[in-house]
């Protein structure tokens, strides 16, 4: 019994030592050495004081401000501990209601917009906490921002394409906006 016992203790104790300690620890350091804004975890700083994370979507309501996707979590809007989508179907009377209460409060939001809604304002993102919008829902957002903030359209139009990131190499993904940056950056305009 020990000949068998012994060997198979030492091997799992070098095992447990591998792949629970040293392993982890190379990839983290790793991570840390080759990507270090994103390994920790992409907070964006303003006068040196968190404000968020590129990677997850916060919640504006203020008309001033630029408005994300909606978000599928619960109990609040972008909780990332509760992340998931509505699972909800095209068909899903549950969606459509929400969708066209969605538009209705678009539309009341800004009664003269009469442009289309883009989908990506009225749905929400499979995480549920999708930071980023396409740039045609940012530009419906631009004369409701603007006239809020009582600032000239043509300057929020030129903060939204600056704040615009293109797809890698012209072809890998689309074109995204980050709500939180854009709103930073809205901050800053005078």
């Amino acid at each position: 019994m020990k000949t068998i016992l012994r060997p198979a203790l030492v091997l799992f104790a070098v095992l447990t030592l591998v792949t629970g300690v040293a392993y982890p620890l190379v990839v983290t350091g790793a991570a840390r050495a080759l990507f270090p804004d994103q390994a920790a975890g992409s907070v964006i700083l303003r006068d040196g004081k968190p404000v968020g994370s590129s990677l997850i979507g916060q919640n504006f309501s203020d008309p001033k401000h630029f408005w994300g996707r909606p978000s599928a979590t619960g109990p609040m809007p972008y909780n990332a501990t509760a992340s998931s989508g509505a699972n909800q179907g095209p068909l899903n009377p549950a969606l459509v209601d929400a969708v066209k209460g969605r538009i209705e409060a678009l539309k009341a939001a800004d009664p003269g917009n009469t442009a289309p809604v883009p989908v990506d304002l009225v749905t929400a993102s499979a995480s549920g906490l999708d930071p980023h919008i396409s740039p045609a829902a940012a530009r419906y957002q631009v004369a409701r921002v603007a006239r809020a903030r009582g600032l000239p359209l043509e300057k929020v139009q030129a903060l939204v394409e600056q704040q615009t990131e293109r797809p890698l190499l012209a072809v890998l993904g689309e074109a995204q906006v980050n709500v939180l940056q854009l709103n930073l950056a809205l901050e800053t305009l005078r």
